[in-house]
């Protein structure tokens, strides 16, 4: 039997998804009488690389450093089995079975591949950031994990055989600062596959992608921007010091070339995702919320908001049992598990592909190493996305961030 779900804890959720909300009351005038000045002050200034800044802070931060020094000793995969086994251990205490066991006693559907409409790419784990939250533990320390050219032609040549797969998913990382990102993006759209970039925004700062902007225009690139509150202190509490104002500057920046701009077609849409072991609040709540504030406060426009779920695995599983919240936040998880969530979870009709082609039924399957079933394990080894039609997706007790709640995916809630 679960226990009830602490009501500390419920109205720490309730306070959370507020939070913004109540930083923006205090903060809205002050903001917005010298939002003009400075916006007008950095017009024409461009922010420097984050790199640097990004490798001190992880050269000073005690948490970064553990967690390295644990990776060296250990590494990857007994780390990935050790957090797994947390998981499960706190399934266990709740009297909770594996993920599709419970699916099949709320009478879910399932988890079989359907048709594949979303061939999502993660084309490598260097990032000029190095955020809290990251689910793949992308630094500019990840320097190998890096695709060639061989991988990204057999992408390629797959969508050529994949008439089905309407989208072309491209993340990293920061996937703006791979050599393949521009290679892919201008096949794809030859081919009429549309093309979202998992961008986070200061990139378009980093040496070199001073025509950014105007090359996903020019594509007519989708972008989903990472902007995890509209507040300054939580955001840059999430993704590293300056993070929030130079995302600004690039979200003004995409807005000039038409992004987020009704009537231009280029779709700017943003990511939110929460700042602790708690679930979203209402997407649609959140984005009026959001548009509020970054069109009255900054003058910013976008498309549409998702609210992302944040995973117990990676750097949130470290957090997670720092804080010793493991077993609360899966606690939570399971207590909001909805079975029409289940219906619309991104594994059935997408495929993910690791910077080295290896195949897998999630992104989350990919950063713990668990990869589709069948004997096509890679791109090289499939002719069509078609091939994995009809396979059993591989679940794991993470499985549950997916289902609470309004359900979560890369495309936002699922319900």
């Amino acid at each position: 039997m679960i226990a009830p779900h602490p009501a500390a804890t419920m109205r720490g959720i309730a306070s959370n998804a507020l939070e913004c909300a109540s930083q923006r009351a205090l903060r809205f005038d002050r903001v917005r009488s010298v939002r003009r000045a400075t916006v007008a002050r950095d017009a024409d200034a461009r922010y420097g690389s984050l790199i640097s800044e990004t490798l001190e802070l992880m050269e000073t931060d005690e948490e970064f450093q553990t967690a390295r020094r644990r990776l060296d000793e250990l590494g990857q995969r007994a780390l990935t089995k050790e957090e797994r086994t947390r998981r499960r251990r706190a399934l266990d205490n709740l009297g909770v079975p594996s993920f599709e066991a419970y699916l099949d006693s709320k009478g879910g559907e399932a988890l079989h591949r359907a048709p594949t409409t979303i061939l999502q790419v993660n084309i490598g784990l260097f990032c000029n950031q190095a955020c809290s939250h990251c689910h793949v533990e992308s630094s500019p320390l990840r320097t190998k994990e890096v695709m060639d050219a061989k991988t990204a032609e057999a992408i390629v040549r797959v969508l050529k055989n994949s008439p089905g797969v309407k989208t072309l998913d491209l993340t990293g990382g920061a996937p703006e600062l791979h050599a393949q990102f521009r290679y892919l993006v201008i096949e794809a759209r030859k081919l009429g596959v549309d093309v979202i970039d998992r961008c986070n925004l200061t990139v378009l700062y980093e040496e070199g992608q001073e025509d950014l902007p105007k090359f996903l225009a020019d594509n007519q690139v989708k972008v989903v921007a990472s902007l995890p509150c509209y507040s300054e202190a939580n955001t840059d509490a999430q993704r590293g010091k300056g993070v929030f104002e130079r995302s600004i500057a690039a979200l003004k920046d995409l807005n000039a070339v038409g992004y987020g701009v009704e009537g231009t077609g280029l779709e700017l849409d943003l990511m939110y995702n929460p700042g602790g072991a708690f679930l979203p609040p209402s997407q649609e709540t959140l984005e009026v919320a959001y548009r509020s504030e970054l069109r009255d406060t900054w003058g910013v426009e976008f498309s549409r908001l998702f609210t992302l779920t944040n995973m117990p695995i990676k750097r949130f599983a470290d957090y997670l049992h720092r804080e010793g919240k493991m077993s609360e936040y899966m606690s939570l998880l399971v207590e909001s598990f909805n079975v029409a969530a289940s219906v619309g979870v991104m594994c059935r009709d997408l495929i993910s592909v690791s910077w080295d082609g290896k195949l897998y039924d999630c992104d989350f399957n990919q950063q713990l190493d668990m990869p589709v079933r069948g004997t096509k394990k890679t791109i090289f080894d499939l002719e069509s996305c078609d091939d994995l039609v009809g396979e059993h997706i591989v679940a794991d007790n993470h499985c549950f961030g997916c289902t609470a709640g309004s359900g979560s995916s890369c495309s936002g809630a699922t319900i």
